[in-house]
């Protein structure tokens, strides 16, 4: 089971002028005890359900990804997930392969459709309809397939993107072009367009080892045996799709003690990868006791 960390909160005690050396410290412990990856929301606003919400510190999600690739050397990186709506496809692509080309091919592109309209409206972003957010997220993977072919590729023309010349020099480092994992748990669309397109999934295995025995267990069996279908109708091994999961861990009751539990049920399932966010908030202490417990999984 690889084992990854995933930020969510920016707000240490000392304030925004310590943000930078925590976030250091956290993603250098992160790398020296073994973690897999290093995960960022790709959010403006602080989510709701996070600390005080909305209004509590959120970083933009490739300047710290940036930022984070300087300060490490193995670990791998990005974000879970990116908003499609948030900015223009060849844009993003050009981002994500970019940090790909900085950081000697460690980058993945998780992208979705995205939800938080709050975050949207208040900054005068465009947030189109969701069945709109689901064209421009097929036409934003269908894309970065096609950006990364080769360095001077022919014109594309999706759904609802059109780009006339989509040059990306430099390609990505790593061979076979940029990861693509897809966030999201819809069994109609999402899931599909995982089996045709995507690198890895990711679905959510909920707070706590009570929410994942009581809901969270039979969801994951259900969505996964439909991305299995999917996966048979686009004439592709279901094997070639990693399946990841993100929990939240209160460090307030029990840290990760409940985790290898949880472990041996998402193994037994298929789950190959499972990626940890401490809502409580993230130190060295916590990072490392993770990475202890990685280390007695592999």
């Amino acid at each position: 089971m690889r084992i990854g960390l995933q930020l969510v909160e920016f707000n240490p005690a000392g304030g925004p002028a310590t943000v930078a050396v925590h976030l250091r410290d956290v993603a250098v412990a992160a790398e020296q005890t073994g973690l897999d990856g290093l995960w960022l929301l790709d959010h403006f606003f602080q989510m709701p359900a996070v600390s005080g919400g909305a209004g509590d510190p959120m970083l933009e999600c490739y300047t710290t990804l940036g930022y984070l690739a300087a300060v490490t050397e193995r670990i791998q990186l990005g974000p879970l997930v990116a908003g499609v709506a948030y900015r223009h496809p060849g844009v993003l692509v050009k981002t994500a392969t970019t940090l790909d080309v900085l950081t000697g091919g460690r980058a993945w592109l998780g992208v979705g459709a995205g939800w938080y309209e709050r975050e949207a409206v208040g900054l005068g972003i465009p947030f189109p309809s969701l069945a709109q957010r689901f064209r421009l997220l097929e036409d934003t993977v269908r894309l970065a397939r096609h950006m990364c072919v080769e360095p001077q590729p022919g014109p594309f023309s999706g759904a609802v993107v059109a780009a006339p010349e989509p040059l990306n020099s430099p390609q990505p480092v790593r061979e076979g072009g940029l990861r693509l994992l897809i966030g999201g748990e819809g069994e109609t669309k999402t899931l599909r367009l995982v089996a045709r397109y995507a690198d890895a999934s990711n679905f959510d295995a909920g707070g706590s080892l009570a929410q994942w025995r009581e809901e969270a267990h039979d969801r994951f069996r259900r969505k996964l045996r439909v991305l299995d279908e999917h996966c048979a109708d686009a004439g592709r091994d279901p094997a070639e799709v990693l399946r990841t999961a993100n929990i939240s861990v209160d460090l307030a009751s029990g840290g990760v003690g409940a985790l290898p539990q949880i472990v041996d049920d998402l193994l037994e399932l298929g789950i190959g990868q499972l990626n940890v966010n401490f809502r409580s908030g993230c130190d060295t202490a916590a990072v490392e006791a993770l990475g202890t417990l990685a280390g007695k999984m592999r």
